[in-house]
């Protein structure tokens, strides 16, 4: 190889190595319930009623301890599972957002629709992660 060669040579390897490692870069964290795969109906209500409390930056230590949203995607087929359950019951009982946390802020209460659309919603999760 001629000497005159090397800088280019050098130049597109430096190139080829930078593009390799821009594709192994790792993703953006997403800081919302977006990280979840779930219908855009479901997202606002549980970006508007839930994620502020059950996710890993809240300042409620037992809300996140509890269940965090942000982490949702880490869980493993069982634990999912048993995170639906968890989240179905205790909308079912009312007990999602607590009452002390509505009498602040009000706006978060969950309408009936809202309810039905999460319960309907773990449904479909718990039944397709059953098939698998």
């Amino acid at each position: 190889m001629k000497r005159q060669n090397l800088p280019a040579v050098f130049a597109l390897s430096m190139i080829f190595s930078l593009l390799t490692l821009a594709g192994q870069a790792k993703p953006e964290t997403k800081t919302e319930a977006d990280t979840l795969q779930v219908p855009q109906n479901v997202k606002v209500i549980l970006n508007n009623s839930c994620f502020g409390c059950h996710n890993t930056d809240s300042r409620n230590d037992d809300a996140k301890e509890e269940l965090d949203l942000k982490t949702w995607h880490q869980l493993t087929g069982t634990k999912r599972l048993l995170a639906l359950k968890h989240i179905r019951e205790t909308i079912e009982e009312n007990e999602m957002p607590p009452k002390k946390f509505l009498q602040h802020k009000p706006e978060k209460a969950l309408s009936a629709e809202q309810k039905k659309l999460l319960i309907d919603w773990v449904k479909q999760e718990s039944t397709a992660l059953l098939k698998k």
